[in-house]
């Protein structure tokens, strides 16, 4: 980071108004009139209508178009446990994206809570307020725990971006990667780097979509997880493989694929050059990936490669799918978010990149061609159509799977 980028980001931040997201009115209040309607007297109407239908608050309020961005801080980025009050800065980022991208509007909830049931139980009693909620930075198992319980107890949708936001488009690039290197995701190897919220939600998310169980192997601080270990809790015993491999380096000997989901360089130039012929690496630690680019193509020429960052090709980003799964949720009443309509997101991403880029994207992204290959296995942030295209497929796959409110009303 350089001296003028280091300050760019403290102006930025700062300047002219703190912050970055702001809450404004949606309904003129200029005159005596407008006061009355917006609240007292008139507002004790649609309080009224609430008090006896609950689904009225959808009607006339914003809780259909408002979703929370929670936390309590304790795995913040790359940065780890920062605590509640530092995580705000990502929390609000959040929201950010949630406005540009899919026009959703957050409230960022950063909660000084690091017991599970007592942040289950502040989640619970303030979810009321919101028509989805994104749980985000909350280090693993616990969130694991926490987003299976907020799951049961809501009936709107809990997401934790960390886990299924990552493993959703990780997914859609690799299934992109393994057609261009002529593999089948049933029989590939796979090696994942890091056993936390993201890894192990994406290694689920790839059996789900037809990888072998027997040919994934998950790697920790503590070398590969397997089932001679007496360390594991219940996610990673999960993965645990009857093998003598024991380290990283063991398991990506002829690896097809390397995805990386832990922390910078953890990736040598020896590990690479021993994996298959056409490998793929996902190598996803921010800002620093597990290994660069520069130093993967010196290694090998038969490469694809992603990273998390924006200044390379195949960034592999959770904004390609999170803003658009809400949308596609809230637009339709989805109590929940279930796996067809994180499987109709992984599609759709998918497809996306397969088709031709229109020139505003293109402008945008400051290129001057793209086109589905080894260097554009993903579509871009800035892509228009991600809103519409994974939205449309998120909403029909809550409407065909019969979980939104119109179906419950029916229903019940």
């Amino acid at each position: 980071m350089t001296m003028d980028f280091h300050k760019a980001v403290f102006e930025y931040h700062a300047l002219p108004r703190a912050g970055k997201i702001s809450v404004v009115p949606t309904k003129p209040t200029l005159t005596q009139q407008d006061l009355s309607l917006c609240y007292t007297p008139g507002v004790a109407e649609p309080v009224k209508a609430i008090a006896e239908d609950p689904t009225a608050a959808y009607r006339y309020t914003s809780k259909g178009n408002l979703v929370a961005v929670i936390t309590n801080g304790t795995a913040v980025l790359g940065l780890g446990n920062v605590g509640a009050l530092a995580s705000k800065p990502v929390m609000e980022g959040k929201g950010v994206l949630f406005k540009c991208f899919a026009d959703i509007d957050v409230f960022d909830i950063e909660i000084d809570c690091e017991d599970v049931q007592g942040f289950i139980d502040t989640v619970i009693r303030i979810s009321p307020t919101f028509g989805g909620i994104n749980l985000e930075d909350i280090k693993a198992p616990e969130c694991f725990v926490i987003e299976k319980a907020l799951r049961e107890a809501l009936t709107i949708p809990v997401f934790h971006d960390d886990q299924h936001g990552t493993a959703i488009v990780v997914a859609a690039g690799l299934l992109n990667a393994l057609e261009l290197q002529h593999k089948q995701l049933s029989q590939v190897r796979i090696v994942c780097a890091g056993a936390g919220a993201a890894g192990i939600a994406t290694m689920q998310l790839l059996i789900k979509l037809g990888a072998n169980p027997e040919n994934l192997y998950m790697v920790d601080r503590k070398g590969i997880i397997h089932q001679d270990r007496s360390d594991l809790n219940e996610y990673k015993q999960a993965f645990a493989l009857s093998t003598m491999k024991r380290t990283l380096s063991d398991a990506l000997n002829q690896a097809d694929v390397f995805i990386g989901l832990s922390g910078p360089g953890v990736m040598t130039a020896e590990m690479l050059h021993s994996m298959a012929p056409k490998p793929i690496i996902f190598a996803l630690s921010n800002p620093v990936p597990e290994m660069m680019p520069a130093l993967a193509y010196q290694v090998r020429q038969d490469l694809i490669m992603a990273t998390g960052r924006s200044d390379y090709p195949n960034q592999v980003n959770n904004a390609l799918c999170f803003p658009y799964i809400f949308r596609g949720a809230l637009d339709v009443g989805a109590t929940h978010i279930n796996e067809a309509m994180q499987l109709a997101a992984v599609e759709s991403i998918k497809e996306l990149a397969r088709e031709t880029v229109p020139e505003e994207v293109l402008i945008a992204f400051c290129q001057s061609h793209l086109q589905f290959g080894p260097h554009y296995i993903l579509p871009t942030l800035m892509d228009p159509r991600l809103k519409t295209c994974v939205s449309t497929a998120v909403a029909n796959a809550a409407m065909a799977s019969n979980i939104t409110r119109k179906a419950r009303q029916q229903n019940g």
